[in-house]
């Protein structure tokens, strides 16, 4: 399968003082087209560089077309001249132009390509010589198996270059003849999820990823999706946080009244948050106590004049990982109580009320249009009526948690929330999947810890379902390698080599395989944990936690304290009995009641089962009201790895070019290790 880019030339690096070439960086390659670049792109850490900075619109005599994608301004230098250049203006270079990214600060001289240079030629060209060159080697499987990693590069580029171009048109060349054999029995399962309005709050949902066919971004959403309405007073709880992106893609936010930002930004970035941010943002960071720790929860809570919308997700608000990556969210809106039912609350409730009082925000009161003056402090967020929530929340806060509250935190909440549940007697034993994009540094005695606590819960006779075999879901190198970023995505999965490579893991690795909802080559920065029998689930927890010890907790003292160092926030999808009720929405006004959970209008308790997208083979229309599906992004059972399959680890030297023809390290390194 062809891929028609062509390198037309380069971004070569200059020193800031005397702007002569710096030999040791690499060039960055400008292909005809489209080329996004930023600051991951540049090799720059200065926050002042967007991570969607400028565009370069490359044709094929070599001359470009500069455009100013992010807020900050850009000079050119052309023939001993130098113009400025603000937000969205834009201005053609040729050979030998040099561009400063921010004016005085971060110099590339942009150099075409000579006629006759022999990269100057499509790479699927190049390809398809070595494949066929490759094709007298006598080992048939050998040869089976690189046009299978030829294909996977033509593929990842082709998507790269949707992604640039924001064109479909050419969906049919997409897949390789043998991915067009799995889009025909697997694209259904998620080309076919649809989530009735009643049934959203017991589900979750993927993101959009640009670059993407049609197909498979079905039911997904973008930040616009789901901040949306007369909002009237915002909570934002992140790790990293992007304003100028943020706000580029959520103008909304711009008009909020207040905005409350909780975030985990390092101090030498906290500066351009505190400049960049609105007049009327309070900005937060709470406190770490035990060191090596983050906040590191993703979440956002969105009062209206209706009501609350609770938002929990896995996504950074920056660029990268709303756009290039696998992620997920869920959301539920809630009610205001009525006055007499103040003092009424559930688990939900608790467990969100403790978990905002850890964050230790400074109070402060502001006025709510029609509805009246309040000081905000955690205790403001009884004032809802969570008694419909479909979930039940995981939280970690740091501490050293002993007493009442060993069990309130990590994975001794899960476990002690499972533990009050009964399953059905095919999970007995069942395994379980753990899935996330930062590894800690792990034992084999923690192992054992956690998955007793993802083993606990009980059958009808009381009977514990007893301990399930994990597999653990990450990146190969290749899967990275030929990714719709290629190296680059390998930021986002910040594990290093003694991590990775230590050798009771082996036992646990399994593939990323996403063919059924076409995000193969779209890296995991999503976050999940389960418990499954084939397609159906016992339970799913979608959460900003990675495997390791920070975020999940480890027991100390003969297991009288819990040790956490960060703080993370997930939803756990049981099977639970649901009573009829209308579904809320802060957004619209009435209520949904028809095709509730539980068809019935009798007000009578249906239980639910979980299933993923696969359950079955239907298509998701035809599902049982009480089924509720879950788009488990990765295909079930978990493909362990094959002798050829090595992890990806982010601080290894990989010497095959990707599908950029970039080798790695190529990219600073963005993302902190949650170890």
């Amino acid at each position: 399968m062809a891929d028609s880019r062509v390198k037309i030339g380069f971004l070569v690096a200059l020193n800031d003082g005397n702007l002569v070439e710096e030999e040791s960086a690499p060039k960055l390659p400008i292909f005809e087209g489209g080329n996004v670049l930023g600051r991951s792109e540049f090799c720059v850490s200065d926050k002042r560089v967007s991570r969607k900075h400028v565009s370069l619109d490359a044709m094929e005599d070599g001359a470009a077309t500069v455009i100013v994608e992010g807020s900050n301004p850009i000079v050119i230098r052309s023939r001993d001249q130098r113009k400025k250049l603000c937000s969205g203006e834009s201005i053609r270079v040729e050979d030998g132009d040099v561009v400063e990214l921010i004016p005085g600060h971060h110099y590339f001289k942009y150099v075409k390509l000579a006629d006759d240079d022999e990269n100057k030629s499509s790479p699927g060209t190049r390809k398809r010589s070595s494949i066929k060159g490759r094709a007298a080697e006598d080992d048939e499987e050998l040869i089976k198996k690189k046009r299978q990693v030829a294909d996977d590069e033509a593929f990842a580029r082709k998507l790269q270059d949707e992604f640039i171009t924001n064109s479909h048109a050419q969906k049919s060349a997409l897949l390789s003849e043998s991915s067009n054999h799995h889009q025909s029995t697997m694209e259904k399962a998620i080309c076919h999820f649809s989530v009735s309005k009643d049934k959203q709050p017991f589900t979750f949902r993927l993101m959009r990823v640009k670059g993407l066919p049609a197909w498979a971004n079905s039911s997904s959403v973008t930040i616009s999706d789901v901040i949306q309405g007369d909002i009237l007073f915002a909570v934002l709880s992140n790790y990293m946080v992007d304003v100028d992106w943020l706000i580029s893609a959520c103008p909304l936010l711009g008009r909020i009244p207040h905005v409350l930002l909780i975030h985990g930004e390092s101090d030498n970035t906290l500066s351009h948050l505190q400049k960049s941010k609105f007049a009327n943002w309070i900005l937060h960071k709470p406190p770490l106590p035990i060191s090596y720790g983050t906040h590191h929860s993703k979440a956002m809570f969105l009062v209206y004049a209706r009501g609350l919308r609770v938002i929990i997700h896995t996504a950074n608000l920056i660029n990268v990982d709303w756009n290039n990556k696998s992620q997920g969210l869920w959301m539920q809106d809630f009610p205001w109580k009525d006055q007499k039912d103040l003092s009424r609350g559930c688990g939900f409730e608790n467990d969100l009320i403790d978990y905002l009082s850890a964050l230790k925000w400074p109070e402060f009161s502001i006025n709510l249009p029609t509805i009246g003056d309040f000081k905000i402090n955690p205790f403001f967020f009884k004032k809802f009526d969570y008694s419909s929530a479909a979930v039940r929340i995981i939280a970690s806060v740091p501490g050293y948690h002993k007493g009442p509250n060993l069990k309130k935190w990590g994975h001794m909440k899960l476990r002690t929330v499972l533990q009050e549940c009964v399953f059905d007697k095919e999970f007995q034993n069942a395994p379980l999947v753990y899935q996330f994009s930062s590894l800690g540094s792990l034992d084999e005695k923690w192992m054992e810890e956690l998955a007793a606590s993802m083993s606990s819960g009980f059958l009808e006779d009381k009977t514990p379902l007893g301990l399930g075999k994990a597999l653990i879901i990450w990146p190969t190198v290749e899967d990275v390698r030929c990714s719709l970023e290629g190296y680059a995505a390998g930021n986002a999965i910040p594990s290093p080599q003694k991590n990775v490579e230590k050798i009771f893991l082996k036992k646990y690795w399994a593939r990323w395989k996403a063919t059924h909802t076409g995000r193969c080559h779209a890296m995991p920065h999503i976050k999940t944990f389960g418990r499954y029998n084939g397609q159906d689930l016992a339970w799913f927890l979608l959460t900003s936690s990675n495997l390791s010890k920070a975020a999940w907790g480890a027991l100390q003292k003969n297991n009288s304290q819990l040790m956490i160092r960060s703080y993370e926030l997930g939803v756990l999808f049981l099977p639970s009995s649901i009573r009829d009720k209308p579904v809320f929405s802060c957004t619209e006004s009435g209520s949904w009641s028809e095709n509730k959970c539980g068809s019935s209008s009798n007000g009578q308790d249906h239980r639910t089962k979980l299933v993923t997208l696969c359950w079955r083979g239907n298509n998701n229309q035809d599902l049982p009201s009480e089924v509720i599906s879950l788009p488990v992004p990765y295909e079930l059972p978990p493909q362990p790895y094959s002798s050829e399959d090595v992890p990806w680890s982010w601080d290894k030297q990989y010497s095959k070019a990707d599908v950029y023809g970039q080798r790695w390290p190529r990219h600073v390194q963005l993302y902190t290790q949650d170890s």
